[in-house]
């Protein structure tokens, strides 16, 4: 029986407090991650969202994409060459990363390499004396962005390429670069391995296992020991993936996971699974939008009349960062050594418009109400997707893999984007939703998308409302959305 004193506590817990109250006084945990989830830099390759490659080699002045190898040295001599005008465009346009093209397929280094004779040692830029890696690096710091080396695996001008020794001559190269020009924030390599070449005048075709060959395990370990915080491209990853295409196009269906056991760079036929990911992939491999502002990868006079317009890239930004991919936009110096004014112009262009569209967030600190959340606890309500706090989002119960929420804009506007981030620390999880605004009393489907990882961004027709409500119709487990923006 009850002590007067324990029967007043029981009567004040069970009657006087109210049921909800109860609730949230008790604690609920976060959701358990969706595994796989992305490492650290990983994330903060996400937040990059735009990054910049730079093709510039002997193809510059060959009027060539491929080198055969058999180029002289000599022919390389661009008579301004000006890293920091890269650096200062790119970093004005909106750009966080630079990836200089260090050695192309021709096997000609843009630094004075102690392993070869075929580098810029031999050019008569600087007299022999200069190094645009090193130029590069330097402006890359001056002027805020990160630095990343492209080293193509495949050399049409070794003599040793296909035999252990060119392995070796490889790694050399790969110290080089990391030990002399770093920090080094990604490491790039594609596919293109083998195929005819110069050879040191052995003028054949040679081919590779492209599975066992250049062993890359070994390498990647190489490289880590001296920048362990690297990320490595390639199709296989492991820090990010090829996207399948050199459009600009991410798959409307984008995972960030794969599963990498039996990729390799240069595999054939895995375009369509590395342009989608896969639901079930094992490893966080995400996908990195490569695609050149020019038709070449490499500056051709006779494309300076087909240079992207603003609106082509800002299309590619919303088909590259608009499907969860970061945007790795190609702008090749001229035989100057300089990014071509039409060039200029196009990215200045760009930038513009991405600050006209995406320059005020109307659902920035915006009510917001939610079908359900976690527990009815505050650290999980949806208050939390307008709040700007990218470590702050709405989850539901485990038992939930659907739900919506409703923003209400401070007045009626006219809307034609929203944008959806998921917090990915958690993993990647929703597979379906629906975007609906309210208009003339009624709610009118306005897109509905599968995926949307680190970012999600759905443009439609415009339409005046004052109410934007998404719905999860199907996600993997509970939904955890960090971010709503419109626009």
């Amino acid at each position: 029986m009850l002590s007067s004193f324990k029967f007043r506590l029981f009567y004040i817990a069970c009657v006087l407090i109210p049921v909800g109250v109860l609730a949230q006084s008790s604690k609920v945990a976060a959701p358990a991650p969706v595994l796989p989830v992305p490492t650290p830099a990983q994330l903060a390759w996400h937040e990059m969202e735009m990054n910049a490659f730079v093709h510039f080699t002997t193809n510059t002045f060959t009027d060539l994409e491929w080198g055969y190898g058999d180029e002289q040295p000599a022919i390389f001599n661009p008579t301004q060459t000006d890293a920091k005008q890269w650096a200062r465009t790119l970093k004005e346009a909106g750009f966080k990363t630079m990836i200089l093209t260090c050695k192309h397929h021709d096997g000609f280094c843009l630094w004075p390499s102690q392993y070869t004779e075929h580098s810029i040692k031999h050019s008569p830029y600087k007299n022999g004396k200069g190094d645009i890696v090193k130029e590069a690096s330097d402006a890359c710091k001056q002027y805020g962005l990160k630095f990343g080396v492209y080293l193509s695996p495949w050399d049409r001008n070794r003599a040793d390429y296909g035999t252990p020794a060119y392995l070796t001559y490889y790694r050399n190269q790969l110290k080089e670069l990391f030990t002399h020009y770093g920090p080094v924030f990604e490491m790039w390599f594609d596919g293109a391995n083998g195929g005819d070449g110069y050879y040191g005048g052995a003028r054949e075709k040679r081919r590779i296992n492209g599975a066992t060959y250049y062993d890359w395990p070994t390498t990647l370990d190489l490289v880590r020991s001296m920048q362990p915080n690297v990320i490595f491209f390639s199709d296989a990853g492991p820090g990010v993936r090829w996207v399948g295409n050199e459009r600009g196009v991410a798959g409307e269906t984008n995972w960030n996971t794969i599963s990498t056991d039996t990729l390799y760079a240069g595999k054939p036929n895995i375009e369509q699974l590395l342009n989608t990911g896969s639901a079930d992939g094992q490893q966080w491999v995400p996908a990195e939008v490569d695609v050149s502002i020019r038709p070449g990868w490499f500056y051709h006079t006779k494309e300076d009349s087909q240079v992207k317009t603003p609106e082509q890239l800002f299309n590619i930004y919303l088909t590259s960062v608009g499907r969860g991919s970061t945007l790795l936009l190609n702008i090749p110096p001229d035989r100057r050594g300089l990014f071509h004014e039409i060039d200029v112009k196009s990215l200045q262009g760009f930038s513009a418009i991405l600050k006209k569209e995406f320059g005020k967030n109307l659902a920035l600190k915006a009510a917001v109400q939610a079908d359900s959340y976690r527990g009815k606890q505050a650290a999980f309500a949806a208050r939390n997707l307008t709040d700007g706090n990218k470590e702050t989002y709405w989850a539901t119960d485990d038992d939930k893999t659907t739900g919506s929420f409703t923003v209400t804009l401070p007045a009626y506007s006219t809307v034609q984007y929203v944008v959806l981030q998921e917090y990915i620390k958690l993993g990647q999880r929703v597979k379906a939703f629906t975007v609906e605004a309210w208009q003339d009393g009624a709610w009118y489907k306005v897109a509905e998308a599968t995926t949307i990882g680190y970012k999600r961004i759905l443009k439609f027709n415009p339409i005046k409302t004052n109410q934007i409500r998404v719905t999860i119709t199907d996600a993997k487990a509970c939904p955890v959305i960090s971010n709503i923006a419109i626009y």
